[in-house]
């Protein structure tokens, strides 16, 4: 713990591919922008903070060969891998927040010789990729004084080391409580279509010796009124301005059993992901997946070819129905935009 699910190695970027776990453990390396977006797009590399350092690498690796004779042509340059990757998925808001931050360090330098600039854009990737894992360290560190030795936790997805350059978001939490010596027990849901929590998150937490029971997704209120469950932990890919957090498809559920169980349910997430430019969740655009996904998963048909599908990626809960964030800077309750405007105020 953790693992190694994104570096920079030798001037290349080197991932887990998720897409082979749990079964195996095989990492690949890419050294070129479109391989980065393909790794992203079919989900090789996932997780909103990990997918935000891919992007990062990924402008990286599209210019760091640069024969750009002025900055004007660098820049024309670094806007075009920028607006690729940038487009691959669009509900994490993680991925555009580190290629405008990358954006950026290249205009606040553009004085540079083209080669210092290069050096300075590798610099500030390895640093978005530093930065997340202290902010991994510091979620744990507050997630885990909301939890009590002996406690059950739920979640949904995976949103552990795999999702993030350390370990994790909401598994971090439960990382962080099993370091200070409590017992703490995991529920996860299988999350469907494509199985993030049974083969991803129940893999990480098994490797980490935490004790973890898979679930259907359908099972997740029964766990609940059988009062197996002491709180709720899951991650984000993006969080409005009033508190409205979109995640993996499937949470909104999560969050209105909790709510009519009483359960305490919590967002953990960086600041990262909080998109203080929309005002709430019906701005968050929603990524639609194929239908294949749901038809052909993994292999086996399960429905008809022809049948008509609908398969959104993510839904939005409301910031009602959710108790509190974990944050890097500290735990946020309700009203969501007091604690904003107290922890956050330096980037409003």
């Amino acid at each position: 713990m953790p693992v190694n699910t994104i570096e920079w190695i030798e001037d290349k970027v080197r991932i887990i591919d998720q897409t082979e776990l749990p079964l195996q453990k095989v990492y690949k390396e890419y050294s070129t922008p479109e391989e980065v977006w393909e790794a992203i797009k079919r989900l090789r590399v996932r997780g909103a903070p990990a997918i935000g350092v891919a992007g990062a690498f990924g402008v990286v690796l599209g210019i760091q060969n640069s024969q750009a004779g002025s900055y004007a042509d660098f820049k024309s340059e670094l806007d075009k891998v920028a607006d690729y990757l940038k487009g691959c998925r669009p509900t994490a808001v993680n991925l555009a927040w580190a290629i405008e931050r990358m954006r950026k360090t290249a205009e606040d330098n553009s004085s540079l010789p083209i080669g210092k600039l290069i050096n300075k854009l590798k610099a500030e990737s390895l640093r978005i990729f530093e930065e997340d894992r202290e902010m991994c360290r510091k979620m744990g560190e507050y997630g885990a004084s909301l939890l009590k030795d002996g406690d059950t936790v739920l979640t949904h997805c995976n949103a552990g080391g795999l999702a993030t350059s350390d370990y994790g978001t909401a598994l971090a939490v439960i990382y962080r409580a099993t370091e200070q010596g409590k017992h703490i027990k995991v529920y996860a849901d299988e999350t469907r279509p494509l199985l993030q929590g049974a083969r991803l998150t129940t893999w990480e937490l098994m490797e980490n010796n935490i004790d973890v029971t898979l679930i259907c997704d359908n099972m997740a209120a029964m766990v609940m009124k059988q009062g197996k469950i002491n709180a709720i932990f899951v991650g984000a890919d993006r969080i409005a301005k009033n508190g409205d957090t979109a995640n993996k498809i499937g949470t909104y559920s999560v969050a209105i059993n909790a709510n009519y169980h009483k359960i305490p349910f919590y967002i953990v997430a960086p600041t990262s992901t909080i998109d203080f430019a929309i005002p709430d969740g019906s701005h968050i655009p929603i990524e639609e997946r194929p239908s294949e996904e749901i038809i052909c998963g993994f292999g086996k048909q399960t429905a008809p070819t022809e049948v008509k599908t609908y398969n959104p990626a993510f839904d939005v809960t409301p910031n009602e129905l959710i108790t509190g964030w974990v944050t890097d800077r500290g735990i946020i309750y309700p009203p969501f935009m007091r604690g904003i405007e107290k922890y956050f105020i330096d980037l409003l």
